[in-house]
């Protein structure tokens, strides 16, 4: 499996259409689905939780959870359904995780962490690995990541996906967690550094793949997070940045237009138009009639009996076609 540049996981984001999406941009990097929970899998309705467009290969299923039982009967199933990967979530900071025992909470017991890789890896045949921080609250130094990694590894995880924070859940918000604790990329470095062995993915912080490209002369992989949802037209440049590939890199309009055929058929099957329309809210991000097209495009989804036409509108609008002036409003 390659994890050169991964596109992170995230709640309420990275849906089916935004992966859809994001596959258009890049043929190359790996995608994660949303954090999913193993009871929701095993107890619920499966197709809901495990859907895919066979297009979005590879794809990682990402599971938040404490239960070795459940976590292996759900990584199990997600097997069966074809994913490529199961990522087990150790560092999502929110509340509902500490309540509930998933997430970064987790780091605090390396034990329930190991008993789930280990229940998971027994289970099935594809790559089963870790996404956690730096650390917790005071456990936050490098010696105290290693032997959390390394209780990891013996239950035989050999891949960690690091975000280069440590989480505090004492008195931080989830949005506070994404940019309070300092970034430490040389923490992650030198983990990789010290341990050659292990496949070690960067996150955190990142914005431009020029970021990416320096940090990939130390660690095995980068994974962008929330640049990629807010602007998603930087991910058309990764197969040519990362890769190396040769191929053009599409226009604006090329990649929208392959998308508006995809929302067309959902829109057929009942899929909501607003949903179809929020992964390409940031599309425009840095183009002059940006303020426009995502005014457009939530205003317009809202409208009653909203279609295809909605974005086909706005793509006109921000291209700088027919009706600009009359929609267009200032920068």
């Amino acid at each position: 499996m390659e994890r050169t540049f991964c596109i992170a996981p995230m709640l309420d984001w990275t849906d089916r259409h935004q992966r859809f999406l994001a596959r258009l941009l890049t043929r190359r990097a790996l995608l994660y689905t949303e954090m999913v929970n193993p009871a929701a899998v095993v107890l619920g309705d499966r197709r809901e939780h495990l859907d895919y467009n066979p297009c979005e290969h590879p794809v990682a299923l990402q599971l938040g959870g404490s239960d070795p039982d459940l976590m292996a009967r759900a990584a199990s199933m997600a097997e069966d359904w074809g994913y490529d990967e199961i990522n087990m979530n150790v560092g999502c900071p929110s509340e509902r995780g500490l309540s509930n025992r998933f997430g970064a909470c987790l780091m605090a017991e390396p034990e329930v962490v190991a008993a789930c890789v280990e229940a998971m890896i027994e289970a099935v045949s594809i790559p089963v690995t870790v996404k956690c921080r730096l650390g917790i609250d005071g456990q936050d130094s490098h010696e105290w990541l290693v032997g959390f990694v390394g209780r990891l590894v013996r239950a035989g995880c050999r891949t960690f996906v690091i975000h280069a924070r440590h989480a505090r859940l004492d008195g931080l918000s989830p949005r506070q967690n994404r940019s309070i604790p300092p970034l430490r990329y040389a923490e992650v470095h030198r983990l990789k550094r010290d341990h050659p062995e292990l496949e070690i993915v960067l996150n955190g912080g990142l914005r431009t793949l020029e970021e990416a490209r320096a940090h990939l002369a130390v660690v095995d992989g980068v994974m962008l997070g929330r640049e990629a949802y807010v602007n998603p037209y930087l991910l058309a440049r990764v197969d040519q940045k990362i890769f190396g590939e040769e191929r053009p890199v599409l226009s604006r309009r090329e990649i929208l237009e392959a998308f508006f055929q995809y929302a067309e058929l959902q829109i057929r099957r009942g899929v909501g138009l607003p949903v179809l329309a929020r992964p390409l809210l940031g599309f425009y991000q840095g183009r002059p009639r940006s303020r426009v097209w995502r005014r457009h495009l939530s205003e317009g989804s809202l409208r009653p009996g909203a279609g295809i036409e909605v974005l086909r509108e706005a793509l006109e609008i921000a291209e700088g076609g027919p009706g600009t002036a009359r929609h267009r409003a200032p920068d």
